[in-house]
């Protein structure tokens, strides 16, 4: 995963008083001005969004207008993101999504095997070895470290206790929490090909899944987006942005081809 291509990178010549003030102009008055919206927050990198996030904040205290994945939720569906979490989810599915949507994780490509030690013999602990299963410690596990510290927790997970993890999470969970982690496991282990797959998933048959193009292409344009298009075009003989092109529109569209560049 070391060899992975974002299709996002800094923007060299960022202003961050100039970016503010263009999105404060694109959002005030009748309408909004979203092409404006997506011309900014599309070509600056995570950490550069953050510092025009707290700027705004700072001038104009407006600061939920500018969270990025949220922002692009709400151009599809005019609803907030986590207000949605709260409302539909609860109990541990809730404290999952609330995690994963922090953007808290790892995102190195370190590997920590006394740390993998630790996280599969409390993995072990929380499910095989214990009457019911502590879910608090799969989702932290499994939220928190990057995908190749994973992939060394699940080795060792399954050298300690003999069993396969998704065979774990498939006897020790249930309903949608299990959906979660068999999705977060799988992502961990190839990550490019399961969201390649996922795309593919979210616009093939009848309507199109937005909230699943939007998690993807948002989230992973950082780090393998590129690389996720290129699976994509291997996998399905079609480039990722024709079927872009074909599946969504309006500004919905145009953000995210501005995103895969």
């Amino acid at each position: 995963m070391g060899n992975c291509q974002p299709t996002i990178v800094p923007y060299e010549d960022f202003d961050v008083v100039a970016d503010i003030k263009a999105i404060r102009k694109a959002c005030k008055g009748l309408g909004t001005d979203e092409q404006a919206i997506i011309d900014i927050l599309a070509y600056r990198s995570s950490a550069q969004r953050q510092q025009i996030k707290q700027a705004y904040y700072d001038k104009y205290d407006d600061v939920k207008r500018l969270n990025f994945f949220s922002t692009l939720y709400y151009l599809v569906h005019e609803r907030d993101l986590e207000a949605d979490i709260e409302g539909d989810t609860s109990g541990d599915v809730r404290n999952l999504l609330m995690a994963l949507l922090q953007g808290n994780r790892d995102e190195t490509y370190e590997v920590d095997e006394e740390l993998a030690e630790q996280d599969a013999t409390a993995l072990f602990e929380a499910g095989e070895e214990r009457f019911g299963t502590d879910e608090s410690t799969f989702s932290y596990v499994l939220a928190m470290r990057n995908y190749l510290q994973l992939q060394a927790t699940f080795k060792i997970y399954e050298q300690l206790s003999g069993t396969e993890i998704l065979d774990t999470i498939e006897n020790e969970t249930s309903g949608t929490l299990k959906k979660c982690y068999k999705a977060l496991v799988r992502v961990a282990k190839n990550p490019q090909l399961y969201f390649a797959r996922r795309l593919h998933d979210a616009m093939k048959g009848a309507g199109t899944d937005e909230d699943t193009l939007i998690r993807i292409i948002v989230t992973r344009s950082e780090y393998d987006l590129e690389t996720v298009k290129d699976m994509y075009l291997e996998k399905y003989d079609v480039s990722l942005k024709d079927a872009l092109k074909d599946e969504c529109s309006g500004d919905f569209k145009r953000l995210l081809l501005a995103i895969c560049h």
